[in-house]
Parts: structure tokens; sequence; C-alpha cells
């Protein structure tokens, strides 16, 4: 396990053996803490991904959430996901070193070896067109993947580092090379804004200039992956031009 010095300097950390889920657990905490801080739980019996869904976290899997109270809007609180994006890419190249590829699937899914390994949940509270706080949740696939049958059809595969690599990683093991990781890059973004962040998001994004399909709940939108915008859209050339989509599930 790392050092306790490379521990971020002012961020708290809180170890749960077991919780309904670790987004929850942040809701509680947040009206209490004086910065930010990490929640880990071992166990997870409540855990949720995007839109609402279960997140399925077979043992040995890892499960935290950081909590924030950054002084932004809505907007630039959700700029976050490329941050935290951005970290866990750079943990999980860390922990494994050369060799697998990992890439970034917009928002803000991580990918390895073209397989799902990750994905991040962002919720904020707030009025009055600021937020009180920002829980930022991640679940990793270390030790196991869940079954694709448990995704929705044409989702990417679900893959774990264990079964892709070999490596055998401590669930409590992963968060401080991820709680460093995100610090960096908390810190670029709050010092020079998104540009940067959204540099270094485009240069490790999964199928960049490759036809991939948007779905929202309606809708379905299937263009070439040029870019994304100021905002974090995701903008797609289409056969009836340019389209900029804030938010969508991708299927490749």
């Amino acid at each position: 396990m790392s050092s306790e010095d490379d521990w971020p300097e002012g961020v708290a950390r809180h170890v749960l053996g077991q919780t309904d889920s670790t987004m929850a657990e942040a809701a509680r905490l947040a009206p209490h803490l004086a910065g930010p801080a990490w929640v880990f739980a071992h166990r997870q019996t409540s855990g949720r991904g995007r839109r609402g869904r279960d997140w399925l976290m077979p043992e040995g899997n890892f499960a935290a959430t950081l909590v924030l109270r950054p002084a932004v809007t809505p907007a630039t609180a959700a700029l976050y996901s490329f941050v935290a994006a951005l970290a866990l890419d750079a943990a999980l190249a860390e922990v494994t070193g050369p060799g697998p590829v990992t890439a970034i699937k917009w928002p803000n899914d991580v990918l390895l070896n073209g397989g799902k390994i990750a994905g991040i949940l962002l919720e904020s509270v707030g009025t009055g067109g600021q937020i009180s706080h920002l829980a930022i949740g991640i679940g990793v696939n270390l030790a196991a993947a869940p079954p694709a049958a448990a995704l929705e059809p044409g989702a990417v595969a679900p893959v774990s580092l264990m079964g892709e690599t070999g490596l055998k990683i401590a669930p409590l093991d992963f968060l401080p090379p991820l709680a460093r990781a995100f610090a960096h890059y908390a810190a670029t973004f709050e010092r020079y804004g998104f540009p940067p962040i959204r540099a270094a998001w485009l240069a490790r994004a999964a199928r960049i200039g490759q036809r991939i399909t948007a779905r929202t709940g309606t809708e379905s939108t299937t263009g070439t992956f040029e870019t994304i915008d100021d905002t974090g859209a995701l903008i797609l050339v289409t056969g009836s031009g340019r389209r900029a989509i804030s938010a969508a599930d991708i299927f490749f």
C-alpha cells in the first residue's frame, strides 16, 4: 500500500466496511465536512450508476465517492466529471504499468483493452445557482466484471483488472493513487479552467474520429465523433450537420 505521505494534503478519508452506497453516505456526511473527503466502502448493498441504474459490485471491486464543496455553478460542477475520468485513467495506468491500453468513453466511463472497467457518477446539491456540495462516485472492476446480461443491449462489455492483466489489487490500495491523481487534475482545473482538462481528455478519448451512436430516452443519433466543446458536450458530425449532445449513452 502507498504510504500516508502519498495522501493528498487537506483531504479526509472515511473507510467503511459496508454501506448502502458511498454516494448515499457522502450525502449524509456532506453538511458536516470542512473540506474534501473520500468515502470508501469494502461492500455496497445498494450501489447505483448513471440514470438510476444499479451498479453491481462483486467482492474485491472498488467503490468510493469524493465529496467536494466547490464555490461554482452547476454547469462548472458538471465539468468535474472530466477531471474524475482523467484521474481514474491515470490511476489505472499507474497501477498497471505499460502494456494494458486505457481510454475514456464519453462522458466519463473508463475502458481497459476496449472493455468497460469503471464508471463515474456525479450528483450535486444546491440552490440559487450555486451548489452546496458535489459528490463524485467511482466504481472500478478490480477483481471481477458484472455479468454482461445485466447490461443494456449493445453496451460496451465489462472487463476487470484481474481478468485483463492478472493483477490483484486490494480495493483500499487503489484509493491513494486515485486520490493523488484527482488532486492533480482538480488543481489544474481550478487554476486554469476547462481548456487544459479538455485537451488532456481528448488525448485519451475512445473512438475519436470514428462513427458512434448517441442514444437518449427518445432519440438515437449516429455520426463521427469530432470533439467535445467548452461545455463538455459531445460534437457529432452527422449527415445533417454538426450536433452538440449534452447527455446521452454512447454505443460503438
